[in-house]
């Protein structure tokens, strides 16, 4: 039996969201956008404002942005492949909202990050402490373009 695989991302700029498309597209995959219930504006992504709505969410480690839409019928995949841009060092709160809101129990995820400057780091394992521990994680990688070939070689690794 094939796997189902759904390709979940947060996208401020759209980086990372055309990233998950094409990989929704290589790997036959569903795709779904995590969308914020109010949406970032440039002055919240102001990262050198630390008095931006960014800049205070990731400061406080108990802030979940609410998301607009939910994945229907998320028991009926095998793989989550869940994308999203690094901030500070780490996935967007929203990320972490995504992952509590669904049980992933007996789930394979796959994460991936688009970064300007840093890559994965410990973005990766920090997510593990948002679902339970009988998910099964692939190491996370760093894809800043939705290059076929490289994508098709992620893709045979860690599928």
């Amino acid at each position: 039996m094939a796997k189902k695989i759904l390709v979940a991302v947060y996208s401020a700029s759209g980086v990372t969201k055309r990233v998950g498309e094409e990989i929704a597209k290589i790997c036959g995959g569903d795709f779904f956008e995590i969308v914020p219930k109010e949406i970032y504006t440039s002055d919240d992504l102001n990262w050198m404002n630390k008095n931006s709505r960014s800049s205070v969410e990731m400061n406080d480690p108990s802030a979940r942005p609410e998301i607009n839409g939910k994945v229907e019928d998320m028991d009926s995949y095998d793989t989550v492949i869940i994308g999203f841009p690094i901030w500070w060092g780490i996935a967007p709160r929203i990320i972490e909202t995504f992952l509590e809101s669904y049980d992933f129990s007996g789930k394979t995820i796959i994460p991936f990050c688009t970064s300007g400057g840093s890559g994965v780091g410990r973005s990766d394992s920090a997510l593990h402490k948002n679902v339970s521990a009988d998910v099964k994680w692939a190491k996370g990688v760093q894809i800043n373009r939705p290059r076929d070939n490289e994508i098709r070689k992620w893709l045979d690794k860690v599928l």
